[in-house]
């Protein structure tokens, strides 16, 4: 059992039935994203890869807002070296490398780091208030933890370009239009409609989970022969695991499979 109580940043707290989440928790800054909330998320989910009972982590940061941000006044105090030198690229690229599925909950601002953050999760459930944009643009910056690359391969080039140089938010409606988030509720409702989804997906066979997310990662990332041939060997190397013999008996036989990871 993963417990909080040595975080200053986040909340953590685990369901019996598998899933964990983080909650951002600095209220009074809007949940800005210092260097400390980054650790502290890619520590949780470091330890989260080594726990069988987790198999799905969500990440929320309450119905009023996601993350508003990077803590700008830590930033400020960082010159060229003190950048180049900067742990934060250690942190998201734990978050990013996470095997098991992340869904975020984002409902108000999500906005420059806090936009960075939902594009490192797999699923996006967003409240009808989310607020969503990289207004780096506004200070003189640009975005720095993939916004530009990842908004790009997401939501595509105009919109991409548009969002980046000026600095704009978009809403809700428009966010799922251009592919950023899957689902949209009251925010009241979001954190409740994540949870359902994440004991869906805790309820499937792990190794299947694991092997589809990077499967479709991958595609995210490649060209497409690349993707369709690391798709293969994943289809291929599922061939030999109890979990697929269980899933086709349990098709068979007209009953729920016992799925065990293995």
């Amino acid at each position: 059992m993963i417990n909080d109580n040595n975080h200053e940043d986040i909340l953590v707290s685990q369901i019996d039935t598998g899933v964990l989440t983080i909650t951002l928790n600095r209220p009074k800054f809007y949940n800005a994203l210092r260097n400390n909330a980054l650790k502290e998320i890619a520590d949780v989910l470091t330890s989260a890869e080594k726990d069988n009972n987790i198999k799905v982590i969500i990440i929320t940061g309450g119905e009023k807002v996601f993350a508003a941000g990077a803590d700008i006044k830590e930033m400020n105090q960082l010159n060229v070296v003190g950048l180049l030198n900067d742990n934060r690229p250690v942190f998201w690229n734990k978050i990013a490398n996470c095997s098991k599925p992340i869904i975020a909950v984002v409902n108000g601002f999500a906005l420059g780091a806090g936009c960075e953050l939902m594009m490192h999760c797999d699923i996006v459930i967003a409240g009808d208030n989310a607020q969503i944009g990289q207004p780096e643009i506004n200070l003189g910056i640009i975005p720095g933890a993939g916004g530009t690359q990842r908004l790009l391969r997401t939501v595509g080039k105009s919109m991409a370009m548009q969002m980046v140089l000026s600095g704009e938010f978009i809403n809700a409606e428009q966010a799922k239009n251009f592919g950023l988030v899957s689902e949209i509720t009251l925010p009241e409702l979001s954190y409740h409609r994540a949870l359902k989804l994440a004991k869906v997906i805790a309820n499937k066979s792990p190794i299947a989970v694991r092997l589809a997310k990077e499967s479709l990662l991958y595609a995210y990332e490649s060209t497409l022969a690349a993707g369709l041939a690391a798709e293969r060997k994943a289809f291929i190397l599922l061939a030999a695991t109890d979990d697929r013999t269980e899933g086709i008996t349990a098709f068979i036989e007209k009953r729920q499979p016992i799925f065990k990871g293995q």
